[in-house]
């Protein structure tokens, strides 16, 4: 996985779990979710760049 994808990824992971905790000091349930959501991707998406450079190897 280059360095700039699982930064990216990472990052994204970061931002979500900003987002659901400032939801959640909030009340606000949707902005919670939203973050939930936006980690998840975060973590697919790094999974998925771990899986292309285990059948690259």
């Amino acid at each position: 996985m280059s360095i700039g994808k699982k930064a990216r990824n990472i990052g994204e992971i970061a931002e979500g779990k900003a987002k659901e905790i400032t939801g959640k000091a909030l009340g606000n349930a949707k902005m919670a979710r939203k973050g939930k959501a936006e980690q998840a991707v975060g973590k697919v998406k790094q999974a998925v760049e771990r899986g292309k450079e285990s059948l690259r190897h």
